[in-house]
């Protein structure tokens, strides 16, 4: 993120961080690769989804910008952002599959479970993929 954040920015990020730390326990322990999604620039994930997609860390994963484009193999993208919108629009969890694109180029195929989550009054998308 660059050194000129807006105080929205900044905001989101103690958000992201604030749910990340509530739910410590579960992105560190599941079987499961997870993340967690508020917008395009502030998202987080454990160890078992940045390995899954080939980056090193889940700092690595949150620093790319964007969603859809550089994660979600084209096949999958309008799957996924539809489930998002409805778990947003309507606090349903849905149960989906989704191609996701590595970071090298390569695909891999899982299920995700995505379930919607208030914190400090915004909503995310927690997503459990396996």
């Amino acid at each position: 993120m660059s050194k000129n954040k807006q105080p929205q920015d900044k905001h989101h990020e103690e958000i992201v961080n604030g749910l990340y730390e509530q739910m410590k326990k579960i992105f560190e322990s599941s079987e499961q690769a997870m993340y967690l999604y508020l917008d395009d620039t502030h998202k987080a994930c454990n160890s078992k989804f940045a390995a899954l997609l080939g980056y090193k860390s889940p700092k690595e994963w949150a620093e790319v910008k964007g969603a859809l484009e550089p994660f979600v193999a084209e096949k999958s993208q309008e799957t996924l952002s539809s489930t998002y919108w409805n778990a947003m629009n309507k606090m349903i969890a849905s149960k989906i599959s989704v191609t996701w694109k590595k970071k090298n180029g390569g695909t891999v195929d899982t299920n995700v479970i995505l379930v919607p989550m208030a914190y400090a009054g915004h909503l995310f998308a927690v997503h459990f993929v396996s």
